[in-house]
């Protein structure tokens, strides 16, 4: 089973787009993990999610992320700038009755959602445990909490990583050791290490290999959808990934 893993989209209609496209051909791919942000700092966050509405393969889990629990709670205070706060609002004020919908009932409010694939016990959290939405996960914090999980889903950071921990456990059979598979598949919509790729990966459950990709899609497109509405800084750092 291959899983498509995609998160912080932040309203990025040209950048979704261009992923689904390089995956269309890919086989085998029978699910997908939203872990979070699908709007906001974009002009497209409705189109957005009218385009994650049609997706070929079932979504296998959909988690708020900080940016839908913000607009829909009203409480932008933990935004760093005023620039992010007007733009949230911004976003609050064009999403549609559809939109609305979908983010009240199709996604899962908590940030977090905790289910199985083929066995293996997942954790999805947009940012992780300590702070389900505005916290992330790195591989130099203390992961104990985390040892219960098979695999560990996460967004938010906006940079991508891949690692494996070996907590000690009760495991002969495994020489005492028990694994957790930390994923982050970065940011399709906003990059934030410094490549103005989209970016996303793929989970390969048989092999447990994981593929960090990235792929070019048409930035000036969709800069050119902004009208000032917001500020200027979401538009030009799509250029740089930062």
């Amino acid at each position: 089973m291959k899983i498509l893993i995609l998160s912080d989209l932040h309203g990025n209609l040209a950048a979704l787009e261009r992923v689904l496209e390089r995956t269309e051909n890919m086989t085998g791919i029978q699910g997908c993990l939203l872990l979070g942000d699908l709007i906001d700092y974009g002009m497209h966050s409705n189109e957005v999610i009218r385009l994650l509405q049609r997706l070929p393969y079932p979504i296998l889990c959909n988690i708020w992320g900080n940016h839908e629990q913000v607009i829909v709670t009203g409480d932008f205070s933990r935004f760093s700038s005023l620039r992010g706060q007007e733009c949230a609002q911004y976003t609050k004020s064009v999403l549609d009755q559809e939109s609305w919908r979908y983010i009240q009932n199709d996604m899962v409010t908590a940030g977090q959602y905790v289910f199985e694939i083929e066995g293996k016990k997942c954790l999805a959290v947009h940012g992780s445990l300590e702070d389900h939405y505005w916290k992330s996960i790195n591989a130099k914090q203390n992961l104990e909490d985390y040892q219960i999980y098979d695999y560990v889903f996460s967004g938010h950071s906006h940079l991508p990583h891949f690692f494996e921990v070996f907590y000690e456990a009760d495991r002969p059979a495994y020489r005492n050791k028990k694994k957790t598979i930390f994923i982050n598949p970065g940011s399709v919509g906003q990059p934030r290490n410094h490549n103005s790729n989209a970016q996303f990966a793929l989970l390969d459950t048989e092999t447990e290999e994981i593929q960090l990709l990235k792929t070019s899609y048409d930035i000036k497109k969709e800069q050119s959808a902004y009208t000032g509405k917001v500020d200027d800084f979401y538009k030009v750092r799509l250029e740089k990934g930062i």
